[in-house]
């Protein structure tokens, strides 16, 4: 109505044979009238009559397969011979399985092959597509006749957000300053929570380690339960109102219709470097998690896209590295956590379509398809709405520290304390051992301590096990954590590490949705292998030109 579009629910209504009521869903108007033309219409009896006439060649063709219908099948008496034989010709997979399990059935099958390769020579096209336009004309008829549109002089919202937000000079930048406010936000917010759950979990571990052990359990007991699960698992845990509010802000863009936006504009961006504008969708979602990402882009139709876009997807920063990030920045940029934030992003963006410029030349030389998308109209997003999705998304986060980090920090928990005899978590146990092994290699990155090299190895199982690992190690959770972690890092190592955290190997599931989507080991060994090359360089030339330029 706005737009100057009036619809007679009485005519569309006497057109269709079937009621109809407007209503407006995200304000609720008109909802309790249409249940109860739904209650009303259910103790009724059908009589539906014929709308859409096919003309007179197609009528024929229905009507001899509906006459064969009706001869030498015993169809379910809820089925209409006619819109059986109407569906035959469209070769409906669940009717032609059905006819198929009938008596004569596949008769009557040969019959309709048979009718249909006549009409397919009388119209010079397929049967589907004779049927289409019979449906859409009818349709364009039932507008006209129940639709009325007036033009309206003025712009609607849409139209007028539009040119502020699709235009060349303000699109990009805007982008940017939605980016860098949710994430403001996300930690703004999120940090007072965020402090009453550490709180809960230091008096959770602290109470736990002394009752287990004026029971008299062993001490290994207190430990595996305070220094393993608690520990590990609260460590993590602690992160969960950021990951609910970044969850919430994404869903709330989405459900505005912003997102639709911003893979539009990333449309001109993408296309300037030879990447697929499509490809900025699955990317997006990867800020939630890589692996519904990579599944996403199933989407591109050409092979080449999807690889390409597989490949690039795990530099986007999924939720689980947001507790690593977070709990840096509490440690070395408590000022300006959400900036920081925000760049690592962005960072990580920027590397995406830097890698994809090369694997292009490289690998899949040649043009991307056209990107065509519809740009929905802006929308006032329910509560509903914006709580389902958050819940669904945030409750992934919970299962998984309930379950796969759960059995990772019991496993390390154990490793830190063999050999039997060895000081927990010290350099002597077969995880102080592994570490020094590995830290050398990431020395001239900033941190060459072997407690990182051990959390980067079990961040391969997933990325919010860095996190756990360092609990677990350390034996605390956040505010202890931080700072046992000013003690091993400056605010310019601490970045490198944070670098090293969003491009290294993505986790277990991410590389196991690559082998799938993609079908190939090759293209899978390729990911895991530039990753790990990408993360060194990359911390490498930060940490070491952060030196060279006195900010060590």
């Amino acid at each position: 109505e706005k737009q100057g579009i009036k619809i007679n629910e009485r005519k569309l209504s006497k057109l269709l044979g079937v009621p109809v009521v407007k209503i407006e869903a995200n304000k609720g108007t008109g909802v309790t009238q249409l249940l109860e033309t739904v209650v009303s219409e259910s103790t009724r009896k059908s009589h539906v009559k014929q709308l859409i006439r096919y003309g007179q060649e197609l009528e024929e063709n229905i009507s001899i397969i509906e006459q064969e219908i009706r001869k030498k099948l015993e169809i379910p008496e809820f089925y209409r011979p006619k819109w059986v034989a109407l569906k035959l010709l469209e070769r409906d997979k669940e009717v032609v399985k059905l006819v198929e399990s009938l008596k004569n059935g596949k008769e009557v099958l040969a019959k309709v092959e048979e009718n249909r390769e006549h009409l397919e020579r009388v119209f010079g096209e397929d049967v589907d597509t004779a049927v289409a336009d019979a449906r859409y004309g009818f349709i364009e008829g039932a507008v006209r006749e129940s639709v009325q549109r007036h033009s309206v002089d003025r712009l609607s919202l849409t139209e007028k957000l539009d040119e502020i937000v699709l235009s060349k000079a303000f699109g990009i930048p805007i982008f940017l300053a939605v980016m860098w406010l949710m994430f403001t936000i996300t930690f703004e917010f999120g940090m007072p929570f965020v402090d009453l759950i550490d709180g809960f979990f230091s008096f959770l571990g602290e109470n736990a380690a002394g009752f287990i052990a004026s029971t008299g359990a062993p001490e290994w007991v207190s430990s595996l339960v305070s220094d393993g699960i608690i520990g590990g698992v609260g460590s993590i845990l602690v992160f969960l109102p950021n990951i609910i509010l970044l969850f919430f802000l994404i869903a709330l863009l989405e459900d505005s219709g912003y997102l639709a936006r911003a893979a539009f504009l990333m449309d001109r961006v993408m296309h300037r470097i030879g990447l697929h504008g499509k490809s900025f969708i699955p990317m997006l979602l990867g800020f939630g998690c890589n692996v519904p990402a990579i599944m996403a882009t199933r989407t591109l139709e050409n092979k080449k896209d999807r690889i390409l876009t597989i490949l690039i997807n795990p530099l986007m920063s999924c939720s689980a590295r947001l507790p690593i990030y977070v709990l840096f920045t509490s440690a070395f940029f408590p000022q300006n956590q959400g900036t920081i934030i925000f760049l690592l992003y962005l960072i990580g963006v920027v590397l995406a379509i830097i890698v994809g410029i090369i694997f292009k030349k490289i690998f899949f030389k040649g043009l991307s398809s056209p990107f065509v998308m519809e740009l929905p109209p802006y929308r006032m997003p329910t509560m509903t709405s914006l709580a389902i999705h958050t819940w669904e998304r945030s409750k992934q986060f919970v299962i998984r520290a309930g379950t796969i980090i759960f059995s990772v920090m019991v496993l390390i928990w154990f490793l830190a304390n063999m050999p039997l005899g060895v000081e927990y978590a010290s350099q002597e146990s077969l995880l102080g051992q592994g570490g020094t092994l590995i830290a050398p290699v990431l020395a001239p990155l900033g941190f060459g301590n072997w407690q990182s090299a051990v959390a980067l190895s079990f961040g391969f199982v997933a990325k919010e096990v860095v996190i756990g690992t360092f609990g677990t190690l350390y034996g605390t959770e956040k505010a202890g954590l931080i700072e046992v972690l000013k003690q091993h890092f400056t605010p310019l190592s601490a970045f490198s590490f944070m670098l090293v955290a969003l491009i290294y190997v993505p986790c277990m599931a991410t590389i196991a949705t690559i082998k799938k989507e993609t079908g190939s080991w090759k293209w899978t060994g390729l990911a895991v292998g530039y990753s790990l090359i990408l993360a060194w360089v990359v911390a490498f030339v930060f940490y070491q030109g952060g030196l060279l330029l006195g900010f060590g």
